[in-house]
């Protein structure tokens, strides 16, 4: 709805835009300045490290029976970092002359969510539980960003291109979290 409103505007009034469709948005500031700070997240990186800090008492599989590699849901994670510099490359595309444009940030490869949970359980050293749960209704298998349009277009380049690198930077931010609530 978002887009098409963007696309209304720009008609009427010669805006020019580019909507950033965002994948899952994860990791944090690699020094542990900021991060996401909502208790009740439901992102997985982000809930993996609660349970390894002991704030929550398991994580949940949502689908083992997905036809991917190991069953569970595959999806592209982005680091924040990445995320912040497409939005600056999108606006240099646009003060350079770019047309109005709908561009994919992700970075086109995905991982699965046991993977994930064994990247928090290494970067952590936390065996914490995981329990297996029927799919949620509506949850694609995988969920793949297009990412090659935003690199070229933009000639935007990530940097943190690593699940382990966006583990250990939200592994960080929720360490730092916790311990400024529990002395």
């Amino acid at each position: 709805m978002s887009e098409w409103m963007l696309r209304d505007t720009a008609l009427a009034h010669g805006l020019k835009y580019v909507a950033l469709r965002y994948f899952n948005v994860a990791g944090a500031d690699p020094e542990a300045r900021m991060g996401q700070r909502t208790p009740d997240a439901t992102h997985l990186i982000k809930v993996c490290c609660q349970a390894a800090l002991g704030m929550r008492q398991q994580v949940s599989i949502y689908g083992t029976d997905y036809p991917t590699p190991d069953g569970t849901g595959i999806r592209d994670y982005i680091h924040v970092e990445d995320l912040a510099s497409a939005h600056l490359a999108a606006l240099r595309y646009l003060e350079n002359g770019g047309r109005s444009e709908i561009i994919n940030v992700g970075y086109g490869q995905g991982s699965s969510v046991r993977e994930v949970v064994q990247v928090v359980r290494r970067v952590s050293g936390v065996e914490f539980t995981a329990v297996e749960s029927p799919r949620r209704p509506g949850d694609p298998a995988s969920l793949i960003a297009r990412a090659d349009y935003a690199r070229n277009l933009l000639k935007w380049t990530p940097r943190h291109d690593n699940l382990t690198q966006i583990v250990t930077d939200a592994w960080r931010w929720e360490q730092k979290l916790f311990k400024g609530k529990h002395p």
